[in-house]
């Protein structure tokens, strides 16, 4: 009886505890669970977009650094000689014509040679990700630090390092989908998407960046649905400077949570906005202390493929400033060319965004999150918090493109650089959830489960071929097949 009141599509707003874990949800989150751990294990080293700095941070601050400072024209810390190694010598990155293919004695020369030079240190570039907060890799600098307490080689403490920013990513996302109000497929359908699992399952700060972002909104929606408790506060205005830190465009998320008071009395929205100031403060004070300089790179200019140096921020803010409009027409145009991109990006794209999976794993994933959405929501909302909700995400994208434009672009290019599908991904959830009907359609609930464990299934094949079976090319990823029929089923490493 109590389910049935549940999926009824009532008007009232859920009270706590309305909300149990049906059989379904939990087998869901156990495959998402093994889906991340596999990857964790099988993936090569540095086999995810810029692991290696990522590694890099994570090794300053689980020896104890929080800030980065320059030598020259790098930014970056001194790090042991080995660690450095183990990216350089043994698992480098560069892009190649040629087919890449690992061995497992590749792991086992590196494993060797790790225990080697263990005084020696050098300095180490990572300019990309010199200015994240250290928040970001706390869990990945607990797993090295781990790997090395138990006398580990780098690689070993390398693996430890991914196992314990996969158990955190999980353990956020448990926490999330326990303090959703309504809706919890929205997030479980984003969480099985493949590059969800995959980026989570890296050394990547998109572990802690996902898991905020989902905590945060379900935080969100329970205050401002469910209503205010000191409990509830307590968590609110601790996840608000967290998800700043993470990345400070995702913070308008917790707006989700915003409803149009009932009354004067009704003083819902005020903490949901003081935590949202808060996280605000946070952001600018960690930029305050960590110089308050943005580092620039080198990136390929993906219009002329040449070499360019990043914009400073303030001289291309300027260059918005100075025509909004011309700026308005470089985001839609960018917007537009690298859609379909971001789509396979999204659903699942490996390695240095290199590998693609079998093409007709896309439609599947679009019928996986169709099906979550006619899953329901159990909560009937009007269509003014819908069109709040695709304001919202429509809005936080919006910042991402322009984020990417002020940090990531060349100065004065008339195209948006380095916006990469994945970003999208803590979005992704409001945007389903707004679509969500309150009742669940009939057979919506198997084909969303169905379609999520075909399409891992297909992805964990996809990712141990491609790595460790028939290799794959670097310099494009794109389908190499030319028979129409094995680009629908075979993934894109060139047989």
């Amino acid at each position: 009886m109590r389910q049935e009141r549940r999926t009824s599509g009532r008007a009232n707003p859920p009270t706590a505890g309305y909300m149990p874990w049906t059989s379904l949800e939990k087998r869901l989150y156990a495959l998402i669970c093994i889906a991340t751990l596999f990857f964790a294990c099988v993936t090569p080293p540095f086999q995810a977009p810029d692991e290696n700095q990522h590694f890099m941070k994570a090794l300053l601050l689980s020896e104890g650094g929080m800030l980065t400072k320059q030598q020259g024209a790098m930014i970056g810390a001194e790090l042991p000689r080995a660690a450095i190694d183990l990216h350089d010598a043994h698992f480098p990155t560069r892009a190649s014509p040629d087919a890449r293919l690992f061995r497992p004695s590749m792991l086992m020369i590196a494993w060797d040679a790790g225990k080697s030079r263990a005084d020696e240190r050098r300095f180490a570039d990572f300019p990309n990700v010199a200015n994240y907060a250290p928040t970001l890799y706390l869990p990945g600098a607990t797993g090295l630090a781990i790997g090395k307490s138990l006398g580990l080689p780098y690689l070993g403490a390398f693996y430890s390092g991914r196992i314990v920013n996969a158990l955190f990513a999980l353990a956020m996302l448990a926490a999330a989908l326990g303090l959703v109000p309504f809706g919890r497929n929205a997030l479980l359908a984003t969480a099985l998407l493949p590059t969800f699992c995959y980026q989570n399952a890296s050394l990547s700060p998109d572990a802690v960046i996902n898991g905020m972002g989902f905590l945060g909104l379900a935080l969100a929606l329970r205050v401002g649905f469910m209503g205010w408790t000191a409990k509830r506060g307590l968590a609110l205005y601790l996840t608000a400077p967290v998800l700043a830190l993470a990345k400070g465009v995702y913070l308008p998320l917790m707006a989700a949570g915003l409803r149009w008071p009932e009354s004067r009395r009704d003083l819902r929205p005020l903490p949901l906005l003081a935590a949202m100031v808060i996280g605000a403060f946070a952001f600018l004070l960690w930029m305050k202390l960590s110089g308050g300089t943005q580092a620039l790179y080198h990136i390929v200019s993906r219009k002329t493929g040449e070499t360019v140096m990043t914009a400073p921020l303030g001289q291309q803010l300027a260059v918005i400033l100075r025509d909004p409009l011309a700026y308005l027409h470089i985001l839609v145009t960018s917007v537009t060319e690298r859609t379909p991109v971001y789509a396979l990006q999204i659903v699942g794209r490996f390695g240095w965004n290199a590998i693609l999976l079998p093409l007709l794993a896309y439609p599947l994933a679009l019928a996986m999150l169709g099906a979550a959405i006619g899953s329901g929501s159990a909560m009937r909302v009007s269509w003014g918090q819908r069109l709040w909700w695709l304001a919202i995400a429509a809005g936080v994208a919006l910042l991402i493109e322009t984020a990417m434009y002020l940090t990531g672009t060349p100065l004065g290019a008339d195209y948006i650089q380095g916006t990469q599908g994945r970003y999208f991904l803590p979005v992704l959830p409001l945007a389903l959830l707004a679509l969500m009907p309150a009742a669940p359609l009939r057979g919506a609930r198997p084909l969303f489960a169905g379609s999520a464990l075909l399409l891992l299934a297909i992805a964990a094949a996809t990712v141990f071929d491609s790595f460790w079976v028939h290799g794959f090319v670097t310099a494009d990823g794109m389908p190499p097949h030319h028979d129409p029929i094995r680009r629908l089923f075979l993934p894109s490493p060139r047989w």
